[in-house]
């Protein structure tokens, strides 16, 4: 990964990968609900922070926490201890789905991404907050905002994410 948020590593046994994987969290794709009220518990993060964070979910970047976040409707800023046990399931499903969608699409294409094939992604394509700052809600047409969140820039809807 030519922006260095990935790495590649040979490693001689099962039991060193076991080593090597031990510190992260549960793999956003095959997370349950509960996973994600245990990494949210008593968090004083932004709930944006949390799942950047691959210690406590293993597998979101920027791009698909801001659109998991939206399609949740819950706002980035939100702290992750106030969720409600309603809020954590939608979200819990919201990041299945914004991330089995975008490896059906084969990721999202940022200036010179291409998958293993050499082809370009086209999740980049459906986004509905990501890179769209200043552009209409695609749901209520207000204009969406970008603030920062764990050094992180992030777009969202002030409208429809509470």
């Amino acid at each position: 990964d030519p922006r260095r948020f990935g790495g590649l590593w040979t490693l001689e046994s099962q039991s060193a990968l076991r080593d090597r994987w031990s510190t992260l969290g549960p793999d956003a794709l095959t997370m349950k609900p509960a996973d994600l009220h245990t990494a949210a518990t008593g968090s004083a993060r932004a709930i944006k922070a949390l799942l950047l964070d691959q210690t406590a979910i293993a597998g979101i970047g920027n791009i698909y926490a801001d659109e998991a976040l939206f399609a949740a409707g819950i706002r980035p800023a939100r702290r992750a201890s106030s969720l409600t046990a309603q809020e954590r399931l939608r979200l819990a499903r919201a990041i299945k789905t914004v991330l089995e969608r975008a490896v059906e699409a084969r990721g999202s294409s940022l200036r010179d991404y291409m998958d293993a094939d050499g082809r370009r992604g086209e999740a980049q394509l459906r986004h509905a907050v990501y890179g769209r700052s200043g552009l209409e809600c695609l749901r209520c047409r207000k204009p969406l905002r970008t603030s920062t969140i764990a050094q992180r820039t992030t777009v969202y809807c002030p409208n429809c994410q509470s």
